[in-house]
C-alpha cells in the first residue's frame, strides 16, 4: 500500500507537470483555433534560459520569474514575426508552420546549448518528507504538485476577475465580436502567447531537475500534455489541467505495475489521444461546438 501511495503522488507530481503545460496549449488554443506543437520546444528553450542564469550565479528561485518575463516577451516577439502573417491561412498551412517551429527552436537550442546532458537544480530543498507510516515523498515532488496548484489558481483569477483575462475569454470565443465591442484582438492574440510560453516555463522547470536537461526533453511531456487536455477539453482550463493528472497518475501506475511498462508510456498517450477523438472528440468538460452550414 505504501509502494502505490508512492506511485500515486509521483504521477501527480508529473500530472501536475502535464496540467501546466496542457494549461499553455489551451490558452493558444482557444485565442487561435490550433494547438501549438512547438509549445514543448518553447518550454526546452525557456528551461536553458534558466539554467543558463543559473550557472551565471543567479538563485534558482530569481531566475524562474526571470525566465517567464523573457520568454512572455520573446513568445510575442515570435507571434508578431513568424504567426502572424500566416493568421486566416488554411490549416495545412498553419500546421506546416508550427511544425517549423518547432524544428527550427529545436535546432537553435542544440545550437547554443549542443547536446550534451545537463544536471538542473531543484528550485526545492533536496531530502524527502515522512508523510505516514513510512511513506517517503521527495520535496521536489511536494513542491511541484504545490507549484500546480498555484499556477492554476492564478489562471483562472487572472481570467475570471482581471480585465485582460476577460478580454482574452472574449477574444477566445469569437474575434469579430470582441473587435466590434473595442477589444485590441492583435494584442490579445500575441498576450495569450505570452502568457502560453511563462506558463510553459514553469513546466519546463519543474521537470528538468527529474530527467536532466537537454534539447529533447520537450517531445514526450508535450503529447503527454496533449492528452491530457484532449481528454480533459481542450476548450476547458480546468478540463485540461484534470486531463493532465489523470494522465500522470496513469502513467506512474502503468511504469510500476506493468511488466515492461516504461517502455509502453508514449503508447498510452497515444491511445489516449484516439480514443478521445473517437469517443468523445470535446473532450470531459469541453464545449462541443456547432456550426451552422
Amino acid at each position: 500500500m505504501i509502494f502505490f501511495f508512492e506511485q500515486l503522488f509521483i504521477g501527480l507530481s508529473l500530472g501536475g507537470i502535464y496540467a501546466i503545460l496542457a494549461l499553455s496549449l489551451v490558452v493558444i488554443y482557444k485565442s487561435t483555433g490550433h494547438v501549438n506543437l512547438a509549445q514543448g520546444e518553447m518550454a526546452v528553450f525557456s528551461t536553458f534560459l534558466a539554467w543558463t542564469l543559473v550557472h551565471a550565479g543567479v538563485p534558482v528561485w530569481a531566475a524562474i520569474p526571470m525566465t517567464m518575463v523573457a520568454s512572455f516577451f520573446g513568445a510575442i516577439a515570435l507571434e508578431r514575426l513568424v504567426v502572424r502573417p500566416f493568421n486566416g491561412a488554411n490549416d495545412l498551412v498553419v500546421v506546416a508552420v508550427f511544425v517549423g517551429l518547432f524544428l527550427g527552436i529545436h535546432s537553435i537550442v542544440g545550437a547554443i546549448w549542443k547536446y550534451d546532458v545537463k544536471p538542473f537544480p531543484s528550485a526545492f530543498p533536496n531530502g524527502a518528507v515522512d508523510l505516514m507510516g513510512g511513506l517517503t515523498i521527495r520535496i521536489h515532488t511536494l513542491g511541484s504538485l504545490l507549484t500546480t496548484f498555484l499556477v492554476l489558481a492564478a489562471t483562472w483569477f487572472f481570467f475570471k476577475y482581471t480585465r485582460t483575462g476577460l478580454a482574452l475569454r472574449a477574444v477566445a470565443d469569437n474575434h469579430q465580436s470582441s473587435r466590434l465591442s473595442g477589444v485590441n484582438v492583435s494584442l490579445m492574440l500575441a498576450l495569450g502567447w505570452g502568457l502560453a510560453a511563462a506558463i510553459g516555463a514553469v513546466a519546463g522547470v519543474m521537470i528538468a531537475p527529474v530527467t536532466f536537461l537537454d534539447p529533447s526533453i520537450g517531445l514526450a511531456p508535450l503529447i503527454f500534455a496533449l492528452a491530457g487536455a484532449l481528454l480533459g477539453g481542450i476548450t476547458s482550463p480546468f478540463g485540461a489541467a484534470f486531463g493532465g493528472l489523470i494522465v500522470g497518475v496513469l502513467e506512474a501506475m502503468i511504469s510500476a505495475y506493468v511488466p515492461y511498462g516504461v517502455e509502453f508510456r508514449e503508447l498510452l498517450a497515444l491511445g489516449l489521444i484516439l480514443s478521445v477523438l473517437l469517443v468523445k472528440p470535446a473532450g470531459l468538460f469541453g464545449v462541443v461546438v456547432t456550426r451552422r452550414v
